[in-house]
C-alpha cells in the first residue's frame, strides 16, 4: 500500500482517541495502529468489526477509511471526516454515550425470562459466554483504571470506556448462566464508576451522578457491598464539592451500612469515614471530623491487599492531605498547614497536588499573605491548564472569592483575571 491513510487517522481523532487509547479500544499495540495509518500494513480481517464500532462507522465506511474501496460522498478522499463542529460532536458523542448507559442499565434490571437460566448453562454460542472470556473481559476492564490513573487528559480514556460497555451490553442481551451474569453486572458497576470519574473530573456532575447511580444499580445486581457502597461514595463527593454536605451526609451514612456488611480485608470503610471527615468538617463539627479521621486512619492496620486499585484505590496514603483539608475547612490553620507540608512530601498524583497547593494557598488568604498565595496558586493553574482538569479548576472557582481581601495586592488582582479566565474557558 505505502500510502498514508489520512481519513483513518482523522477519524481516529475525531471520536476522541490517541493512537495509543485507539490500540487498547481495539486490542493491539499502539505501533500497529501507526502502521494502519501510514498504510504499510491493513488490518486483520476478525478484527475489523470491532475497529469499525469503535470509529462510529460500517465495515464499508471502514473499507472506504482504509483505501480499498470508492470514497462515497460521506468520506470524500481528500476532504477530512471529522465533524466541522467539534462541539456539536462531543455532544452528539454524550448523548450516544447516555444512551447506552440508559440501555445498559435497564438489560441489567430485567431479571431472566422463565427457562433462561437453563437455557444458558447449556448455550456455548449465540451471545453466551464461557468463565475464561468473562474473565479476559473483566481483566480489561481493571486494566482500565490503570490507563485512567496514568492519562493526563482523562476524557481521552472514555471511548475506551464506551467500547468496554458495549461489549458488556451485547453479553446482556443473551442468556448467560447465573455466576456469568453476576459477573457481567460486577463489571457494568466497575465501568459505570470509572465513566462517572472521567465526567466529574471534566465538570460534568449531571453525568457523573448519572452514571454513579448506574453503578449502585449494577452493585446491587451483583450482589457487592463493597462496590455498591464506593459508588454511593462516589456520589456524595458531587454533593460535597457542591457544598451540600447535609446530602452528602446522607448518602454516606448509607455507604458505611453497605460497606460494614461487605469484605473486612477491604479498605472500603475506611475510606467512606475519609469522606465523612470532609464532610463533617463543612458542617464545622470538628468532634465528628476527628472520630472520622481516625476510623479512616484504621486502614494502617489492615493486613494484605487492602484495595483492588479500580473502584477501590484508598490505602491511606491520602490520609495527610484528606487532614489538611478538613482542619482549612475548620480554621485550623495550625494543624492545617502541618497535616499539608507532610502530604507534599509523599508522593502525589498530579491532581491530588494541586489539591494540595490549593488548600495552601487558601491558608495563605487566611493569613492576609499575598506571597503564599501566588507561590501555590499560581502553580495550580500551570496544572490545570496542563490537564484540562475541571477538579483542579473547580478547586481555583472556588478559591477565587476568597481572594476579594487581598485585591489591593497587583499580583492578586493579576492571579484573580488569570483564574477567572481559565474558569471562562473552562465553562465554554
Amino acid at each position: 500500500m505505502g500510502d498514508r491513510r489520512t481519513a483513518f487517522a482523522v477519524r481516529r481523532e475525531a471520536m476522541g482517541y490517541t493512537q495509543e487509547t485507539f490500540a487498547a479500544a481495539v486490542m493491539v499495540e499502539s505501533s500497529t495502529v501507526s502502521r494502519w495509518e501510514r498504510g504499510e500494513v491493513a488490518p486483520q480481517t476478525f478484527r475489523r468489526p470491532l475497529i469499525a464500532k469503535a470509529l462510529g462507522v460500517t465495515l464499508h465506511e471502514l473499507g472506504t477509511l482504509l483505501g480499498q474501496a470508492p470514497a462515497p460522498a460521506r468520506y470524500p478522499a481528500t476532504v477530512a471526516v471529522a465533524p466541522p463542529d467539534l462541539a456539536e460532536a462531543d455532544d452528539m458523542n454524550r448523548r450516544d454515550l447516555l444512551r447506552l448507559f440508559s440501555v445498559t442499565g435497564a438489560l441489567l434490571a430485567l431479571p431472566p425470562a422463565a427457562g433462561e437460566v437453563d437455557r444458558a448453562a447449556a448455550v456455548v454460542s449465540g451471545g453466551a459466554l464461557d468463565t475464561a472470556r468473562a474473565e479476559e473481559i473483566a481483566v480489561f476492564a481493571n486494566h482500565l483504571w490503570r490507563v485512567y490513573g496514568l492519562a493526563s487528559n482523562k476524557s481521552q480514556v472514555l471511548p475506551l470506556v464506551r467500547t468496554q460497555l458495549e461489549v458488556l451490553t451485547d453479553a446482556l442481551r443473551h442468556s448467560q448462566a447465573p455466576t456469568i451474569r453476576q459477573q457481567l453486572c460486577r463489571m457494568a458497576a466497575d465501568l459505570f464508576q470509572l465513566a462517572g470519574e472521567i465526567y466529574f473530573d471534566g465538570d460534568r456532575y449531571t453525568d457523573a451522578a448519572h452514571c454513579y447511580t448506574l453503578a449502585a444499580d449494577a452493585s446491587k445486581e451483583a450482589g457487592e457491598p463493597d462496590l455498591w457502597a464506593c459508588a454511593l461514595t462516589r456520589h456524595a463527593f458531587i454533593a460535597l464539592y457542591e457544598r451540600k454536605f447535609v446530602d452528602a451526609a446522607l448518602l454516606l451514612d448509607l455507604a458505611a451500612t453497605l460497606a460494614s456488611r461487605g469484605d473486612t480485608d477491604l479498605s472500603t470503610r475506611h475510606w467512606v469515614a475519609a469522606v465523612q471527615a470532609e464532610t463533617f468538617a463543612g458542617l464545622g463539627d470538628l468532634d465528628a471530623c476527628q472520630r472520622a479521621l481516625d476510623t479512616a486512619a484504621g486502614v494502617q492496620h489492615l493486613n494484605g491487599p487492602v484495595h483492588n486499585g479500580g473502584w477501590l484505590r484508598f490505602d491511606g496514603s491520602r490520609l495527610a492531605e484528606e487532614r489538611g483539608t478538613c482542619y482549612v475547612a475548620l480554621g485550623r490553620l495550625d494543624l492545617a498547614e502541618e497535616a499539608l507540608a507532610d502530604a507534599l512530601t509523599g508522593t502525589l498524583t498530579t491532581r491530588r497536588k494541586a489539591g494540595v497547593l490549593t488548600d495552601l494557598a487558601m491558608i495563605g488568604v487566611h493569613r492576609a499573605d499575598p506571597d503564599q498565595v501566588i507561590t501555590y496558586a499560581e502553580a495550580v493553574l500551570v496544572t490545570a491548564r496542563q490537564t484540562g482538569s475541571g477538579v483542579v479548576a473547580r478547586k481555583l472557582r472556588d478559591l477565587r472569592p476568597h481572594l476579594a481581601p487581598l485585591l489591593a495586592d497587583q499580583n492578586i488582582q493579576r492571579l484573580d483575571a488569570e483564574i477567572a479566565d481559565l474558569v471562562s474557558g473552562h465553562a465554554a
